[in-house]
């Protein structure tokens, strides 16, 4: 057994059955990307639009890709045809070009989930608290055929503090729990909570996460 597949059935071992492991592969060559494949992971997290769109023809077609990374408006187009989730919508416009996108390309559904700024490093993008409330309340995303509002996402603070970890987890807990509450009470679909990366998703996990985003853990350091 590879030392990669060791890894990940070690983290797998660790996780509840509702949680489900993102393998984040960014900058790692695609024979670690098939170490990984072949130890049983489908589902894998990537960063760049350039990188993913290179790395997917060269790999199975059954792996569920998930975009994690900043997506800039005039690139949507170049993963809507096969990628499974889009994590990091962090904008109303965002939003519309998906949809747009989905439209032209013949793309019946896509996922994406919300990604919510709640660090408070400039670093790091998302909706606002309450943006994300006003955005929902209006109903504009009850007008966007092609895409499935799963759930919500966010990235913790980069810090050793893990009582602010934990106040940021437990804010987007919260703040998900009352999202599915007053916006999709009867969608069966809107159930997850991406929180949690290498250094902190055990903690993640306490506070309602069901996709953890884990790269260095499983792959070793990144390959620039």
């Amino acid at each position: 057994m590879s030392q990669i597949a060791s890894r990940i059935q070690s983290i797998k071992a660790e996780l509840p059955a509702h949680v489900d492991l993102i393998a984040v592969s960014k900058f790692h060559p695609v024979p670690a990307i098939l170490d990984a494949y072949d130890a049983g992971q489908r589902l894998f997290g990537e960063n760049r639009v350039q990188e993913l769109v290179d790395k997917a023809p060269q790999l199975p077609e059954d792996i569920k890709w998930h975009l994690i990374g900043t997506l800039q408006r005039n690139k949507v187009k170049y993963i809507v045809p096969f990628v499974h989730t889009i994590q990091s919508v962090d904008s109303p416009k965002l939003l519309d070009e998906i949809e747009r996108q989905c439209e032209r390309l013949g793309r019946a559904t896509i996922d994406v989930l919300l990604q919510i700024h709640i660090s408070g490093e400039e670093s790091k993008h998302g909706f606002g608290i309450e943006e994300l409330k006003d955005y929902l309340s209006s109903g504009a995303h009850k007008g966007l055929s092609h895409i499935r509002i799963t759930g919500l996402m966010a990235m913790a603070s980069l810090t050793e503090d893990e009582e602010q970890i934990r106040r940021e987890f437990a804010r987007m807990q919260a703040l998900f729990t009352e999202i599915k509450a007053t916006h999709f009470a009867e969608s069966e679909t809107f159930r997850h909570l991406s929180i949690g990366m290498s250094d902190d998703y055990p903690i993640a996990i306490e506070y309602g996460a069901t996709y953890v985003r884990v790269g260095t853990k499983i792959f070793g350091q990144r390959e620039y």
